[in-house]
Parts: C-alpha cells; structure tokens; sequence
C-alpha cells in the first residue's frame, strides 16, 4: 500500500512543491519516497513496504526508461503476469508486483486492466509522447482524485489533502456537494467538496494528453443470475472461489492479520487464520455495542491470537477531527470511527489485514433487501389506495407502527431506495440550507436505475449499492481509517473471481430462508460454527443515538449546530429542532444530528480559521 501524487507544468521551487504535496499522504507510505522530475511533469511517491522489501522501490520503468510507473495497491496474479511478459521478452528489475504494470501495459496498453486481479491506482508517464495514464481498480477499493487547472495543467493524488499543498490550486468549497451529501451521508462521486476536484470512478481509466482530460470504462459489476443454479450449487462455488481469494489476498513479504467482529463476513475471513492475529474494538455501553466476546468466543474456537480493545467516550469523540482530516471530505458513518481505532490497534502488530468489506453488496446482506419480498403482498393493491393511504399516515404527527410500510409500499423502487443511507429528503434539505438549492436524490441515482433496467428488485438495489454507497462510504473509511496508520487493508470479497460467482446466484438464494446472504453463510457454515454464520449483522455499531441524549454530548453539538459555520449554511432554528427532539426523547434523529455534526467537525478542518492543511 502506498500514495502518489504528481503534477503537470512549471511551478517556482517546483521539488519543493512536489515534496510537500508527497510529505501531506506520508501515512500511506513511511517507508521510503520516491520521485521523478522532467520538462513535462513532477512525480512522488510514498511507500508501504510489502512485497520485495528491498528492491521494490518507485518510480518503476520499463527497460528503455521511456514509460514510469507510481503505483498504490497489491496486484495478487503478477506471478502468472509476470511469467507471461517475461516470455514475450520483458526484463524485470525487481520481484515486486508492481513492476507488472509498467511491462504490461507497454505489452498490452489499456488491455491490461481487464487481466489484473487486485485493487490498484496507478499513473503511467509516456516520457516521449508527454502524456499521462491514470486507472483505478474494478470496485474503487483504492483512491485516485484529479484536477485540471484552466491553464491546462493536470493535478493528481492518491488523497485530496496532497493537491491542496500545491500553491497553484485554489481551495474552493464546492456547494453541490453539500447538498447531496445531506442525502447520502457521503460525498457522491464523482464529485467532492472542493470544487473541480474529481475522484476517477472505479473500473475508469484516464488519459491526460495535450491538455485534455478523457475518461474510459473498462468494466462493470453486472449481475447475470442464473435461474437454473441450485443451492448447493451456489453454496459451493462461493466456497471454492473466496477460498481461493483469501489465498490470494494473503500473498505478502510481511505478516498478515485480520479484523474480527462477531458477525458471518470477518468470521469467515477469520476462519482461514489460524495461528495468527486477529483484531476487535467495541464500547462499554452493553452488549449491542460490543462485539469483543463473541470474537473472543471464535478466535479461541479456531486458534487466533486475539486482541481487543475498548472505545471510551471521550477517546471517541476526541478523535472526530482527526477521522475527518484523514477522510478527506465528511463521512457521516459512525462506525469510521470504530474502523480507525481497529486500524490503530492492528498496525501495533501487523502491517496487513485482511477484512469482511462487499460481502453485503456482492451476496445481498442489508436487511433493506428484505423490503421487496415484505412490500409484495402490499403492492398489489391499486397504486393509487397506496398512494391515498401514505398520504393519511404521513400527516399524522406522530410514529407508530407500520407507518413506515405504508408510506415506502407506497412507492416504487426508484422513489423509496437511494442507497443504505437516507437522510434528508428535497424538502428537509430546503428548510434547512440558506442558500444551497437542493435537488432529488433520485437525480444521483437514475442511470443506475436505468443500466440495470428488467433485473428483479433486490438484485437493482445490490447494483446501486456496489456502485454508489459501497464507494462512497464503505469503500471510502476502509481506505482511509487504515492508512491513516499505515495499514494495508485487503478485501478478499471485492475481487473479480468471487463477483463473477456472486452475479451468478439467483437473488432466492441470496435473500431466503427469513436472512440475508443465505447461499453465502451456508459456504461460510462449513468453516464456522452455527453461532457465527447466524447472528445479525450489527457492522461497529456505535451509541450515537444514547451519547446525544446524554447532557455533556448534547451541548458539544448544540455549540458545532450555534457556530459560525453552521449559520453559513444553515437554518440553525431546524437543526437545534431536530437535536432536542431526539434529547428529549421525542424521536430517534440521531442519524440526522450525526451527519450535520460531521460536516461542520470537517469543515472546520478544511476550511475553519485554524485550518489543519
């Protein structure tokens, strides 16, 4: 694991630029640096020794120097790569897995993404032709963001932090993003918080030339379900393709652990650890909380060494401002906060761990994916009863039980599902910015809708996840929360053999029997006991909801929703209404109070008088 950055066109002190661009990511990589400079561009890079510990420094070259590798990610069949370009006459340099890249694609040019198997961004500088190369692997598992100056000069980083150290970029906040963020609960790519910075969309390729930008798709996680596959069939060919996965995901020159909690996707990680190390954090505010025992119970079952360690409160709410400057752009997402200190915890130990991420997109996990099979019986009902009953309930000022169904049975697909997280709809979002306009989620997420057009509910729904929340938000604090330790995260389950088994299971065996991912914690059964493959998924749960109805914690977010930066943006009557709603007791708005919070703990970060970068 590791991070680049780089830059086109001259800049005064142009080395001394490029150094503190690649000194702002030097978490991502503190075991050594790296640099090329020419008439054309400035490169750095900062590396996380993995593979080939000694001669496995960047930037990497071709045989004639005239291409130059930078390279953030593990490329987990370069020994087959590698066999196959040294018999088309390549000379490598080193054994590390990186160097593949810059061989294959002299070989292969673009044709060499669909042949890669691994999580990877990386540049490519064609030094005769002038032009720059840039691709991010097939689910965005790794980090690739750029601007383009209107002089034409091209910027580029692993983090968004390193372009800020440019003296030629300009820090803009970027309105839109606020907007949808309020939505999602997380930056939608492609856009960010900073105006005209990008984040290159998984599966894309980029090349700059001539002071042109132009992206490329090269895959797409598509599912094909095949209706005629069994049970057993399904049961068995995921077992045989994330046993072959977790192989692969372990290759390294270092030692490897694992993330543990009690649930079926790090478990049956976990399963194939035996002898090594495993890591969990939870909090003392009960069991639904804390996970650490039912771990604890598995490592000593399977033969793990376990360590743990517990959340305080104020360890917790410490941290926010540091999880946000790593994050790059607010996350709303609690559990980012658990990842970071499992992160910490792990790096004391290991420089690797393997972790449960995708298991949910890919094998159908949330227990949203229940909705379909339990709004069935409803919609068939005339729409427009639907419509006039949803309209009753929704004006009631009160909660009660299955007012929620009502309302959702009322809609279709499209209008009820934007993804995991739902925060605010177009009209909360209008009474609570000042002068933000705000838009219908359903704008962010119709092409999806729309590229998975005639597939059944559940397997639409799976679809807009892998390509919207998984990026957004899991895919997002998985990177970030490890490497703001050092800490290469691997994920066995977002690999492309493991999806081509999972877009084949028909969506009854993935959501079945009263739970979700039934095909796939059967294949996970036969590693595990009953225990672990049928708990609830509970995913670092957090006591946001009981710490804002405690008096000390209240009054620390009442202050953020009085600040200075909160009346920027907005209505600050509606956001104390919804806090001492959910203080009172009245409703459960902590979801809310929390991704407000969390902007304005990033925003003073990013754009407060005491900014940090």
């Amino acid at each position: 694991m590791c991070g680049f950055c780089g830059f086109t066109g001259q800049v005064t002190d142009r080395e001394t630029v490029l150094r503190e661009m690649t000194e702002r990511i030097t978490h991502r990589g503190p075991d050594s640096t790296g640099f090329y400079l020419d008439d054309g561009i400035a490169m750095g890079f900062r590396r996380l020794s993995i593979i080939d510990l000694e001669a496995g420094q960047q930037p990497l070259y071709n045989e004639d120097k005239s291409l130059v590798l930078m390279f953030n990610g593990e490329i987990y069949n370069y020994p087959s790569l590698r066999r196959e370009l040294l018999e088309a006459g390549h000379t490598f340099a080193t054994e590390t897995d990186s160097e593949v890249l810059v061989h294959g694609f002299e070989e292969w040019g673009e044709a060499l993404l669909p042949r890669l198997r691994g999580m990877f961004a990386f540049a490519i500088w064609n030094v005769e032709e002038q032009t720059l190369f840039l691709a991010r692997d097939y689910f965005g598992i790794k980090p690739l963001h750029y601007t383009l100056l209107p002089d034409g000069r091209f910027f580029y980083a692993s983090e968004i932090k390193s372009l800020l150290a440019h003296p030629d970029f300009v820090r803009e906040f970027n309105d839109s993003a606020l907007d949808h963020y309020l939505s999602f609960q997380y930056s939608v790519p492609r856009e960010t918080f900073f105006k005209n910075v990008y984040c290159l969309p998984p599966a894309h390729y980029l090349w700059f030339r001539d002071g042109q930008v132009t992206e490329h798709r090269y895959w797409e996680p598509r599912f094909e379900p095949d209706e005629g596959m069994t049970l057993d069939q399904a049961v068995e060919s995921i077992d045989n393709a994330f046993t072959d996965s977790v192989e692969a995901h372990r290759i390294s020159d270092v030692e490897v652990g694992c993330f543990l909690s009690g649930g079926v996707d790090s478990s049956f990680v976990a399963s194939y650890f035996g002898g090594q190390k495993a890591f969990t954090v939870g909090f003392d505010n009960g069991s639904h909380y804390n996970e650490c025992q039912y771990a604890a119970e598995l490592a000593q079952e399977i033969g793990i060494d376990h360590y743990t360690h517990l959340i305080g409160e104020e360890e917790y709410w410490a941290s926010l401002p540091d999880v946000q400057y790593h994050l790059d752009q607010p996350l709303a997402d609690p559990s980012c906060v658990a990842l970071y200190f499992v992160s910490k915890l792990a790096a004391e130990h290991v420089k690797v761990v393997l972790s449960g991420e995708g298991a949910d997109e890919l094998f159908g996990g949330y227990r949203i994916y229940h909705e379909p099979t339990s709004l069935a019986g409803y919609q068939k009902l005339p729409r427009f009863l639907r419509r006039a009953a949803a309209a009753v309930v929704s004006a009631l000022p009160f909660d009660f039980k299955g007012k929620s169904f009502l309302i959702r049975g009322s809609k279709t697909l499209e209008e009820r599902f934007i993804g995991n997280a739902y925060m605010f709809n177009q009209k909360e979002k209008s009474r609570l910015l000042k002068t933000i306009s705000a838009t219908d989620p359903r704008e962010q997420t119709a092409e999806y809708y729309r590229r998975c057009a005639g597939q059944d509910d559940v397997t639409r729904m799976q679809y807009l996840d892998i390509n919207r929340w998984m990026v957004g938000d899991i895919l997002l604090k998985a990177d970030r929360m490890s490497m703001a330790h050092s800490l290469e995260l691997r994920v066995p389950f977002l690999d492309k053999e493991v999806f081509a088994v999972a877009s084949r299971i028909p969506a009854r065996h993935r959501v079945a029997a009263g739970t979700t991912k039934y095909a796939m914690r059967l294949a996970a059964k036969r590693h595990l006991p009953e225990a672990s493959t049928s708990r609830p998924k509970l995913g670092f749960p957090v006591p946001v909801r009981v710490w804002l109805r405690q008096e000390p914690y209240y009054n620390r977010v009442k202050e953020a929703f009085l600040s200075p930066a909160a009346e920027k943006f907005f209505n600050t009557a509606e956001l104390l209404r919804f806090l001492d709603q959910h203080y009172a007791g009245k409703k459960d708005n902590s979801r809310k109070i929390w991704t407000i919070y969390s902007f304005l703990i990033w925003y003073e970060v990013y754009f407060g008088e005491n900014a940090r970068v």
